[in-house]
């Protein structure tokens, strides 16, 4: 990749910003949700849509009755209503979603010469940050590949790893938090990158790994159901000494969409999994105290 001149950073309005992560005739994903309701909103319509001013309006108002806005990151099909693995129509983007070290793991990405510099930062309430590039050429399984591998070494979210991830719309108020908040896009790059310009090392200790949760024996992704992978995924972050409440906020997070009741849901998978951990420890005298969640809150920035 040749190096790129310097670039003035820049300023996006939520359309100025779907226009310049898609093409105006793709088909993206816009989600609403609004946690004091419970009521979720998922609309496909072509990025120029989105952008006009009647689409603008509907969040706006969306907005302003407590409802968070996003949109996914990666085109979908044409003709589908669904934001799955199998609807997206090719990886327009890698992303991190940075809810710990706030400045400090912004600024060790844009020192990096591991991955290049970022298309956009997004401030996404105080001291936290999703990072995104502009990418072509990627598989979607060396997409997300990458961006477990980026989670682990700049400590992303690693809940926020996954193809179909929705992240926030700039220029509408961060409804998670009692003090408003209205999140900001920043342009840092034109450049399109490759796999080629990323050099993180896949074999991180901390990358998710496809074993089997009990028995460690390697098995094929599609042969484990979601909620396998949800229990490995949280023995994995409470052994590396992740705060559990955290654990289950991420967890609640990315199965918001197909879970009745997704907090309780990501409690009792981390309560089991601690309490599995905590047998297994004892077993070798290595014992630590039992822990028993108390709650979640959900985890977008």
């Amino acid at each position: 990749m040749n190096p790129e001149p310097a670039f003035a950073p820049q300023s996006l309005s939520a359309s100025e910003y779907v226009l310049a992560l898609f093409e105006p005739g793709d088909e993206v994903a816009i989600l609403t949700r609004n946690r004091r309701t419970g009521r979720t909103v998922q609309r496909i319509a072509t990025a120029g849509t989105v952008a006009g001013p009647q689409f603008q309006t509907w969040l706006r108002s969306e907005n302003a009755a407590g409802a968070d806005i996003f949109v996914g990151m990666n085109p979908i099909k044409n003709g589908v209503n669904g934001r799955t693995k199998e609807s997206i129509r090719e990886i327009r983007h890698l992303y991190l979603d940075l809810d710990t070290g706030g400045q400090d793991a912004l600024d060790a990405i844009r020192n990096s010469i591991e991955v290049p510099t970022p298309n956009f930062v997004l401030d996404t309430s105080p001291d936290k940050h999703q990072v995104i590039w502009r990418v072509e050429g990627l598989s979607t399984e060396e997409a997300e590949s990458m961006l477990r591998a980026m989670a682990s070494q700049f400590g992303g979210d690693p809940a926020s790893t996954d193809s179909t991830r929705v992240l926030r719309l700039p220029g509408f108020a961060n409804r998670k938090y009692d003090q408003q908040f209205v999140v900001h896009a920043y342009r840092e790059s034109n450049a399109i990158y490759h796999a080629r310009d990323f050099q993180i090392q896949e074999d991180s200790p901390e990358t998710p790994r496809r074993f089997e949760a009990d028995t460690g024996r390697a098995i094929s992704p599609e042969h484990r159901s979601q909620s396998e992978q949800d229990w490995a995924y949280a023995k994995r972050a409470l052994a590396r000494g992740d705060d559990p409440a955290i654990v289950i906020q991420r967890i609640a997070d990315f199965r918001a969409d197909d879970k009745p009741d997704p907090e309780y849901y990501a409690r009792h998978t981390v309560t089991r999994a601690q309490s599995d951990l905590e047998r297994r420890a004892a077993i070798v005298g290595t014992g630590k105290g039992a822990f028993v969640p108390t709650g979640a809150q959900d985890h977008e920035h």
